[in-house]
């Protein structure tokens, strides 16, 4: 299963999130960059399964995001069992100390 990861550390506007999502998943240079031509490539243009995580969202940024957290999970919904949407709130693959 692929898997895109989205550190919002680095992605301060949706400019740089529909860049580095084109990155990820290698989309052609033709992607739209607005929520219609995402939703059209998370339903039907990127290859399933696939596991998209958000980390680093802090309650600012879930609120500046919030239309992209509302497309995944939709979309999540949609597809299945294809598509799993994680939002974290720690980066991928960090330990909590005890």
């Amino acid at each position: 299963m692929k898997k895109g990861v989205f550190d919002f550390n680095h992605i301060p506007d949706l400019t740089t999130f529909y860049g580095e999502f084109a990155r990820q998943f290698e989309l052609s240079e033709s992607f739209g960059a607005n929520l219609d031509a995402l939703w059209d490539e998370v339903t039907g243009g990127i290859t399933l399964p696939v596991e998209i995580d958000f980390s680093n969202l802090s309650a600012g940024r879930k609120r500046r995001f919030g239309a992209l957290i509302l497309l995944f999970e939709e979309a999540e919904e949609e597809l299945d069992g294809k598509l799993r949407f994680n939002v974290l709130e720690k980066p991928a693959g960090h330990k909590h100390k005890a």
